[in-house]
């Protein structure tokens, strides 16, 4: 049973039987039957068939629902009989706006040294996709926005957001202590590309000064936007912290940003569960502990 709802999860996220299969690592025929006897089992159609595959049904929605509550429980119990064997172990999958990744290596670093036998994947995703990937079990957790509409999330404040202009030492604003929204207007921008909710909020900080600035070079990637600034004519906006990293070494300078809309919380992000696992109990308790 727990196979086919497994089955059934999958499906549900490819929308294809054939993409399906693969993420399982299974034969197209093989999911087919999956589901077919999981059908069979519960006494309804779950999935509508015609050439293609063409949703669910709502007692397939249903089902879908309680599958993914069955599977998080599974895992649950596996890892807490894991941990009566030997401790905390196993891989923690985190996945993490672009922007919160030196925030996420610094969690996983301080949650190795105090256990060393659970391990780290770290996988940068826009705020949308880690809710998502929450849902659909392909994340054990998440670091992202906290403003965003998360239903039934546990969810732990790390920091709150707060931007800064990141230039060349030889830009004509390097020399300033500080610089508003406003005075950006006119500069080569490289931003976040406009799927990531930290590029939407810097488009509401510039509407709100009556700007419209068009980033020329756009990327889901911070570090190709700091190696566009390296070459001294580009400039970008960052959060702090990562600001401060990635212009470390480098012939930069970092400006604060004042005014604009009030600071966005960052945090960390998990299917509520009660109690939740050993693992994320203790992640959960370690970013309580960095939290600003």
């Amino acid at each position: 049973m727990i196979q086919k709802l497994e089955m059934l999860i999958a499906l549900a996220k490819e929308r294809h039987f054939g993409r399906a299969a693969a993420s399982l690592g299974i034969t197209q025929p093989s999911l087919s039957a999956g589901i077919k006897q999981l059908e069979e089992q519960l006494g309804v159609k779950l999935v509508h068939r015609g050439s293609r595959f063409g949703g669910l049904t709502p007692e397939g929605q249903r089902a879908l629902e309680l599958a993914r509550e069955i599977i998080r429980d599974t895992r649950r119990l596996q890892e807490e009989m894991r941990v009566s064997r030997k401790g905390l172990s196993g891989t923690v999958r985190l996945a993490v706006i672009p922007t919160a990744l030196t925030w996420a290596s610094d969690l996983a670093t301080r949650f190795n040294a105090a256990h060393p036998d659970v391990s780290f994947s770290i996988m940068s995703r826009s705020s949308t996709d880690i809710l998502k990937m929450i849902e659909n079990l392909e994340a054990d957790a998440g670091i992202s926005y906290l403003d965003n509409e998360r239903g039934r999330m546990a969810a732990q404040p790390l920091y709150q957001e707060h931007y800064t202009l990141v230039c060349h030492r030889s830009h004509p604003l390097a020399t300033r202590k500080s610089v508003t929204w406003a005075d950006l207007a006119g500069l080569k921008l490289c931003l976040l590309s406009p799927d990531m909710q930290n590029r939407q909020i810097i488009n509401r900080n510039f509407a709100e000064c009556g700007l419209s600035p068009i980033a020329m070079i756009e990327s889901n990637s911070t570090v190709v936007l700091v190696s566009n600034v390296v070459s001294g004519d580009w400039v970008t906006i960052l959060p702090v912290d990562l600001a401060n990293f990635l212009a470390a070494g480098q012939p930069l300078t970092t400006i604060p940003l004042t005014g604009g809309a009030p600071a966005h919380g960052v945090g960390l992000l998990a299917a509520y569960q009660e109690p939740q696992t050993p693992l994320l109990s203790a992640l959960f308790a370690l970013t309580a502990t960095l939290a600003d």
